[in-house]
């Protein structure tokens, strides 16, 4: 499955929570990751973010079937740009 996932949280825990949906995910944007992602993989980043998060923070996550689904637009300056080489 293809996702989006956005974060929201205290700046203490900002680094750790990027750190961690870098190993599953590509960086595009502050608190912004996209990618291919199984959903077992999904399951096991959710978990581990679940224990970085406190009260006030939060983690969504938009899902579709695959990127093709998924319209992207970017305007402006785009910090990652994902290139799927075979």
């Amino acid at each position: 499955m293809y996702v989006i996932l956005v974060y929201d949280m205290d700046q203490k825990r900002v680094g750790k929570m990027l750190k961690l949906c870098r190993k599953y995910l590509h960086w595009i944007q502050n608190s912004v990751l996209e990618g291919e992602i199984t959903a077992v993989k999904l399951k096991e980043l959710v978990v581990q973010a679940k224990a970085i998060m406190k009260d006030n923070d939060s983690l969504i996550i938009f899902k579709s079937r695959d990127e093709r689904w998924l319209e992207k637009e970017v305007h402006g300056h785009e910090k990652s740009e994902i290139d799927t080489l075979l």
